[in-house]
């Protein structure tokens, strides 16, 4: 169910790393505890997020939770389709990345969860 080619966070943000940038999404296990998302609140190009910051918010039926950045870098592209979209979250979590960094320190994502850890985690 979880991609074994992505990075996972103990908030339940995805990385996928592509060369010097990386997609940061939210799990399958975030949008199901979250509901029905109606909203998407997400950072301007060019912002500069340090691993663990808030970078944006989801507002579902059930709650508004915080985006937090699995990585430091700077963001060079916003899913726009998403914002506009949002339930698009719901239906393809893993395959509806927010943001895309250009990492500072790409040690940062060796650090996070492989998927048999994020698994057990979710249990």
């Amino acid at each position: 169910m979880y991609p074994a080619d992505v990075k996972y966070t103990k908030d339940h943000e995805w990385i996928k790393v592509t060369g010097a940038t990386a997609r940061v999404g939210i799990t399958d296990y975030a949008q199901k505890q979250l509901g029905d998302v109606v909203f998407l609140e997400l950072p301007q190009v060019g912002r500069v997020l340090q691993q663990g910051e808030t970078f944006g918010t989801v507002e579902s039926v059930k709650a508004v939770s915080e985006l937090y950045s699995p990585a430091g870098g700077e963001v060079v592209a916003v899913n726009a389709a998403l914002a506009e979209h949002p339930e698009a979250v719901n239906k393809n979590p893993h395959g509806s990345w927010m943001i895309e960094l250009r990492l500072s320190t790409p040690a940062e994502v060796d650090a996070l969860l492989a998927v048999t850890d994020y698994e057990s985690l979710i249990g």
